[in-house]
C-alpha cells in the first residue's frame, strides 16, 4: 500500500510539474498573442519609421563588421590545419558526450544515490540558473549543461589560438562573451523555466506588457532601444536626487561651478574643487544624502566646489581637451578665488575627469600655474599599458568610424557610450533587464545609481577623439608625447602631493593600471586600493560599513608584490583621505556662505546636469 501511494505521489508530482508548462486557457492565450502581436507592430512601427524618415542612421555595421574580422582571425588558424580543426570540434563532442551521460545516470539514479555532478558549473555569480527546474527537469537542465559546455569550449578556442596580438585577443575573448551572452538560454521563453511558467500562468500577459514596454523603450530612443533599467518615475534631479544644497556660481560653455553650502562652522582653509569625468553626470557624487560623498566631505570642514559638465549638442563639437581645461578646470579655479579669496586649492578627480586634471596639472606647471596644492585621483589611468575592457572598443579602424560618426553632429550620441558601458557587464546591466521587461512584463526596480547610470551624455567629437587617440590608441599622457596649447607636457611637472586611489575590481580603471601610472608622477603618491569596482569603491561611506582599502609603502616595483605586503582595513577608505588631507594642510577658517561673493546663478545642482538624452 505504501509503495502504491509513493507511486501516486510520484505521478501527481511529474504531472504537476507539466502542466505548469501547459495552457490552461486557450482563448483567452490566443487572444493575449494577438494583443503582443499588435503592440510588436507598434515596437516596429517605431523602429522602422525614424530610419525611413532619415532620422536615425544605425550604428550596428561598424561593430559587426568589427566582430566578423575578429573573429575570421581565429577560424583561419583553426582551419587552417585539417587535425587542429578536428581536434576542436572532438573537445565539444566530447563535452556534449558528457552531458549527455550525466544526464542518463541522473534519469536513472534512485532517489537514495548521491547527486550526479554537472559537466560545467556556471561561474561564481552567475544569478541566471538559480530557479530549481534548472536542475530538477531534465530537458531545462540538458539545455542549461549545454549551453555552458559551448560556452566554455568557444572561450578555450581564444585562449588556445597561437600569434594572436594581445588587442585580437582580448576583443576576441570580448565577443566570444557577448555571443555566449546573447545565446543563454535562460533569454528565451522556451528555454527558461521560469518564464515559461509565467507566460502559462498568466495566459501570455506578461507578453502583452512586455512588447508594450518595448516599444516605449524604443519610442524613447527615438528609433533605438533606450533600455530601461530603472523606473524612471521614482527620481528627480534636485528633488531627491543631487539634492545637497549649495549655488551655482559660475557657468562657462562647457561647464557649471556649484559651491555647496557649509556644514561645520569652520572649514579648512584650502577650498576643494571637484573635477567629475564628463562621461557621466557629476552626482554620481551627490545621490541621496546617506552616500553622497559631496555631503560627507562638507561635514568634514571642506568647501566643495564641483565642476559640472554640459551635455553637449551641435554648438560644442569643437570643444576639446584644452577648451575644457581652459574653460572648465582653470575656470573652475577663477571661481574658487574669486568666491573664497584663496589661491591654494585641494583637487580631486573622477575617472576620466581625473585624467583631463592631470593633464591639465601638467599643463599648468609649465606655464607656471601652482594654485592646487595636492590631488586626488578617483579611479584614475593616465597611463593605458593595462587599461580596462574599454580598450576593446578602440583602434584605429574603430576610432576612424567613430569619428565619422561624430562629424554630422559634433558630438557622439550618449546611448552609443552607455551601450559601450553596459555591454562590459551584458550580464549585469543588458540581459536581466531584456529578460524582466519584454519577457515577465515586469517594471524595474527604482534604484538611484541606475538611474545615474542611464542618465547619459553626449560627448563632443575634437574632445573624445583627442581622448582615444592619445590615451587609450597612443599612449602619449603618460609617455611625454601628448601636446596641449602649443605644448608638449610631462606627467614628472607634477610635484605636488598625489592621492591615486584604485578599486580592487575595477573593470573600466583596473587596479594594476592605475599602480603602474604612479610612477610617472614628479612628486610623492599615496597609492590606496579600495574593495570592490569602479562604482562602489569610490562611493563607500564610512556609516555603511562595507568593503575594506589597502595601503602599503610607496608604489614602486610590480602591483602583485605591493599588494603581497600591503595592510587591509575593513570600512571606508574616506576616513583615510580625510587625513591624508590634513596633514598636508589642516589650517581652519570661517565657513564660506555660497553667494557672499559672487551673485549667484541659480541652485544646485544647476541647469547642465538637467540636459538629457
Amino acid at each position: 500500500m505504501s509503495e502504491n501511494a509513493g507511486q501516486g505521489k510520484g505521478e501527481n508530482d511529474s504531472r504537476s510539474s507539466i502542466e505548469q508548462y501547459l495552457v490552461k486557457d486557450p482563448e483567452l492565450f490566443a487572444l493575449n498573442l494577438a494583443r503582443m502581436i499588435e503592440q510588436a507592430g507598434k515596437a516596429a512601427s517605431a523602429w522602422v519609421q525614424p530610419r525611413e524618415q532619415g532620422q536615425v542612421r544605425d550604428h550596428m555595421a561598424e561593430p559587426m563588421a568589427d566582430m566578423v574580422k575578429t573573429f575570421s582571425r581565429l577560424t583561419e588558424y583553426w582551419l587552417s590545419d585539417p587535425q587542429r580543426a578536428v581536434e576542436a570540434q572532438t573537445r565539444l563532442f566530447a563535452g556534449y558526450m558528457d552531458v549527455w551521460m550525466r544526464t542518463i545516470q541522473r534519469l536513472n539514479a534512485s532517489p537514495e544515490a548521491a547527486p550526479v555532478e554537472d559537466a560545467v558549473k556556471p561561474e561564481r555569480g552567475d544569478k541566471r540558473f538559480q530557479d530549481p527546474e534548472w536542475g530538477r527537469n531534465a530537458f531545462f537542465d540538458f539545455l542549461r549543461q549545454t549551453y555552458l559546455v559551448t560556452s566554455k569550449w568557444a572561450a578555450d578556442l581564444v585562449e588556445q589560438t597561437e600569434g594572436l596580438d594581445e588587442h585580437t585577443r582580448q576583443k576576441a575573448n570580448f565577443y566570444v562573451k557577448q555571443v555566449s551572452a546573447a545565446m543563454s538560454p535562460s533569454n528565451f521563453l522556451f528555454t527558461n523555466p521560469e518564464l515559461f511558467r509565467e507566460t502559462m500562468a498568466s495566459h501570455g500577459e506578461n507578453l502583452v506588457r512586455g512588447m508594450k514596454m518595448l516599444a516605449e523603450d524604443i519610442a524613447a530612443g527615438k528609433g533605438d532601444l533606450k533600455l530601461r533599467q530603472v523606473d524612471y518615475t521614482r527620481f528627480s534631479i534636485g528633488e531627491n536626487i543631487a539634492v545637497t544644497p549649495g549655488k551655482v556660481v559660475g557657468r562657462s560653455d562647457v561647464a557649471e561651478i556649484i559651491q555647496y553650502s557649509p556644514s561645520t562652522e569652520k572649514v579648512l582653509k584650502r577650498p576643494l574643487l571637484i573635477c567629475p569625468p564628463w562621461i557621466n553626470k557629476f552626482y554620481i557624487l551627490d545621490l541621496n544624502p546617506e552616500k553622497s560623498f559631496i555631503r560627507w566631505a562638507t561635514e568634514q570642514g571642506h568647501s566643495v566646489f564641483v565642476i559640472s559638465w554640459v551635455n553637449p549638442d551641435e554648438r560644442h563639437g569643437a570643444k576639446n581637451w584644452e577648451a575644457y581645461i581652459r574653460e572648465g578646470l582653470q575656470y573652475g579655479l577663477d571661481i574658487v578665488e574669486k568666491a573664497t579669496g584663496e589661491r591654494e586649492v585641494n583637487a580631486i578627480g573622477y575617472c576620466v575627469g581625473g585624467t583631463l586634471l592631470a593633464a591639465a596639472l601638467a599643463l599648468m606647471a609649465q606655464e607656471g600655474d601652482n594654485r592646487v596644492r595636492s590631488v586626488t585621483f578617483f579611479t584614475t589611468q593616465v597611463d593605458f599599458t593595462h587599461a580596462g575592457d574599454l580598450k576593446v572598443f578602440v583602434d584605429e579602424d574603430q576610432i576612424r568610424a567613430l569619428e565619422h560618426a561624430m562629424q554630422d553632429k559634433g558630438y557622439l550620441d550618449g546611448t552609443r557610450m552607455a551601450t559601450a558601458f553596459n555591454m562590459l557587464r551584458s550580464g549585469d546591466l543588458i540581459w536581466p533587464y531584456v529578460v524582466n521587461n519584454y519577457m515577465r512584463g515586469k517594471d524595474p526596480m527604482p534604484f538611484d545609481l541606475l538611474y545615474w547610470n542611464a542618465d547619459s551624455t553626449r560627448m563632443t567629437a575634437a574632445n573624445h577623439s583627442f581622448y582615444l587617440r592619445n590615451c587609450y590608441l597612443e599612449n602619449n599622457l603618460s609617455s611625454g608625447r601628448m601636446e596641449l596649447a602649443g605644448r608638449t607636457i610631462s606627467l614628472a611637472d607634477i610635484s605636488i602631493p598625489v592621492y591615486n586611489l584604485a578599486a580592487k575590481e575595477d573593470h573600466i580603471a583596473p587596479a594594476r593600471s592605475v599602480f603602474t601610472g604612479c610612477r610617472f608622477f614628479g612628486g610623492d603618491v599615496e597609492y590606496v586600493m579600495a574593495g570592490s569596482g569602479h562604482i562602489a569603491g569610490v562611493i563607500n561611506p564610512p556609516h555603511l560599513n562595507k568593503y575594506q582599502f589597502w595601503t602599503g609603502g610607496k608604489p614602486d616595483g610590480e602591483f602583485d608584490k605591493w599588494f603581497a605586503t600591503a595592510t587591509e582595513t575593513p570600512g571606508s577608505w574616506w576616513p583615510h583621505w580625510q587625513k591624508w588631507i590634513e596633514s598636508r594642510d589642516d589650517r581652519r577658517v570661517d565657513a564660506r556662505i555660497p553667494g557672499q561673493e559672487i551673485q549667484p546663478l541659480g541652485e544646485a545642482p544647476g541647469t547642465y546636469v538637467r540636459v538629457r538624452v
